[in-house]
């Protein structure tokens, strides 16, 4: 629930610019709210993410709206489980955006 509430158009709380905007992948949720506006805030590319674990999205490089409401990647070939890894990889090593959470399995 609280993951479905940080999909960037809440309140804005101190220290922020926007409303937080936090993505699962795996079983982690990120925070994309610094640096990630642009790309997963209201009426981006991508926003279909915000608030969601979006693993299955990430794994098979989508944007459909059936695999955002489907986190599961349990039906999948390791070679999409590997692009979901590279996925967060990025958001790790190379955007470095926060990791504020886990997310129950």
């Amino acid at each position: 629930k609280e993951l479905n509430e940080k999909n960037g158009k809440g309140d804005i709380p101190e220290g922020y610019a926007v409303a937080p905007i936090y993505i699962g992948a795996d079983d982690k949720v990120f925070d994309m709210s610094f640096g990630g506006v642009l790309f997963y805030g209201p009426g981006c590319s991508y926003e279909v993410f915000a608030g969601r674990d979006a693993s299955r999205c990430l794994a098979l490089m989508s944007l459909k709206e059936e695999d955002a409401l489907n986190p599961d990647v349990s039906d999948l070939e390791e070679k999409k489980i590997k692009i979901m890894r590279d996925w967060i990889s990025t958001f790790e090593d190379r955007k470095k955006y926060p990791i504020v959470g886990r997310l129950a399995k």
